[in-house]
């Protein structure tokens, strides 16, 4: 970030730097002022320093917390709203497209039967073809999500985990040895103090995951892992670099969030929720009643053809 944040204070200019070190009869003598040399300021610097590039980096961070906080509830509340509305829709309007692919199909298959011409019969088939049962939430969402919230998918990419869906029911026999192997040398059980189980437990989540995948590849990746041993802790950080860590990892969850947004918002119930932000309730009730008078003409039109 290049910008500084707001309420930091700034640095004097020269001319008020050379102000400030005229005597002054008015002002007392360094002895007799109430601060002794060396006292420091709110800021935690000398009296009327520049404030640390750190405290300025920590005003940046606070603000992209805050931003990001904001962020999440916005992408929310749009997502319980989209849920929400695609479950209506499902509900409420679901019938209504089967019933008009249904009398789509049946007026194609009578004027077939009337004219004997080959291409509509051909159409009749594709109606027919055409006559699905609506698409269920998860299908709705491209994969974002599905009863349960967040697809595990989608949760894995925004905690920034791989997002490898199973490749068969039963994993192969071969990951099936590794993950007992795996099982047997860290299971938590084992462990002589907290501090080791919760290593053990962090490692056999993974593990677990990795089995349930199928991943040979991870499985054999773990088993190397857990051979070399505890990782050392790292060095300590300096404030500086924990603050810059921090806004990193401020600036990714922002572009997940974004990517999560944006398949709401281009998914095909954000692109109708947008054609009625202020009262998405009463779109669907537009909905529904343009669709009750196409299934009305439908009827007629059928009517007619079959008489």
């Amino acid at each position: 970030m290049t910008h500084e944040a707001a309420g930091v204070p700034t640095t004097r200019n020269d001319e008020d730097r050379q102000d400030s070190d005229r005597p002054d009869a008015s002002r007392p003598a360094p002895e007799a002022q109430d601060h002794a040399p060396g006292a420091t300021d709110a800021a935690g610097g000398p009296e009327g320093a520049a404030p640390r590039p750190e405290a300025r980096l920590a005003k940046a961070v606070q603000a992209a917390e805050q931003a990001l906080i904001e962020f999440e509830i916005a992408v929310e509340t749009f997502r319980v709203e989209v849920e929400n509305f695609s479950r209506l829709h499902h509900q409420k309007l679901g019938p209504m497209y089967a019933r008009l692919d249904e009398l789509d199909a049946l007026i194609a298959e009578a004027r077939a039967a009337r004219t004997k011409d080959p291409e509509d019969e051909r159409k009749a088939r594709e109606a027919r073809a055409a006559v699905l049962p609506m698409p269920g939430v998860d299908e709705l969402f491209h994969d974002w999500m599905d009863g349960d919230g967040l697809s595990p998918e989608a949760a894995a990419m925004l905690t920034e985990q791989p997002v490898r869906p199973p490749k068969r029911v039963r994993p192969s026999e071969e990951a099936r040895r590794l993950y007992r192997d795996l099982a047997r040398k860290a299971h938590p059980d084992l462990a002589q103090d907290e501090t080791e189980r919760q290593r053990r437990d962090e490692f056999i989540a993974r593990v677990n995951a990795a089995y349930g995948r199928g991943d040979i590849e991870l499985l054999k990746e773990l088993v190397e892992e857990w051979a070399a041993g505890p990782v050392p802790p790292p060095a300590p950080l300096s404030e500086s670099e924990e603050l810059y860590a921090r806004l990193e990892w401020l600036t990714r969850r922002k572009e997940l969030l974004t990517v999560l947004a944006q398949e709401l918002e281009e998914g095909p119930i954000g692109s109708m929720l947008r054609m009625a932000p202020d009262d998405p309730d009463q779109l669907l009730e537009d909905i529904a009643e343009q669709l009750l008078g196409e299934v009305s003409r439908r009827e007629s039109e059928l009517a007619e053809m079959v008489q």
